[in-house]
């Protein structure tokens, strides 16, 4: 490959991924302001600057930007960084005892619930009319919590040992339920604890489930 074709390569590379950020950007401003249903594609692509097509070309369909705008907030960023690499999720492979672990893995629920419940709770709203795309959309979400939680209950279980009486499918199925978003909300929002104190308590909490 040419030097220019390298050049011309990179820059098409930088050029698309500086739309997918704008098209997300907006998308996600437009999905909490007037909802999914609310919300077209001509509307993402005119707050974003870009075609309707550059949002088909760049990310998909509405179902696929509502998904990627997701995963943004659950990221914290809009970095290629596979999640497992992260720092944080390297630290709470490396803590050396359950507390620790379960303080950092804590403190990580309590970002991703501060930053993806708003659109989750949107979503969760307007999919009660029965809209396809939103029910499809809320039970992959699901499913993802629920591999993840069945991977830190294995971690947890051969690193630390689980409570007594508790296997990996009980404990996963005790963090996917305290760890969605509708408890978090509840308690933040509803009964106006603050995430502070929902970190705090969810940090203990699990550890006097799981480990005991």
């Amino acid at each position: 490959m040419t030097e220019k074709r390298r050049y011309s390569s990179a820059l098409r590379s930088e050029q698309t991924e500086l739309a997918r950020s704008r098209i997300l950007t907006a998308a996600s401003a437009l999905f909490l302001d007037k909802g999914y249903l609310g919300t077209t594609l001509a509307a993402i692509a005119g707050e974003a600057g870009v075609s309707v097509q550059t949002v088909y070309n760049v990310i998909g369909g509405k179902p696929a930007v509502l998904k990627a705008a997701y995963d943004v907030l659950l990221a914290g960023d809009d970095e290629p960084i596979p999640m497992v690499d992260r720092p944080i999720y390297q630290a709470i492979a490396g803590a050396p005892t359950a507390g620790e672990c379960l303080a950092l893995y804590a403190g990580l629920a309590r970002g991703i619930a501060e930053r993806t419940t708003p659109l989750i709770r949107m979503a969760r709203a307007q999919a009660s009319t029965g809209d396809r795309d939103l029910t499809e959309y809320l039970k992959t979400l699901d499913g993802e919590l629920a591999f993840g939680c069945r991977y830190m209950a294995g971690h947890l279980a051969e690193k630390f040992g689980l409570r007594a009486g508790l296997d990996i499918d009980s404990a996963a199925d005790i963090l996917w339920s305290i760890n969605g978003s509708d408890l978090g909300h509840r308690l933040v929002n509803e009964r106006e604890w603050g995430w502070d104190r929902y970190e705090q308590w969810l940090a203990t909490t699990l550890t006097d489930l799981l480990i005991g």
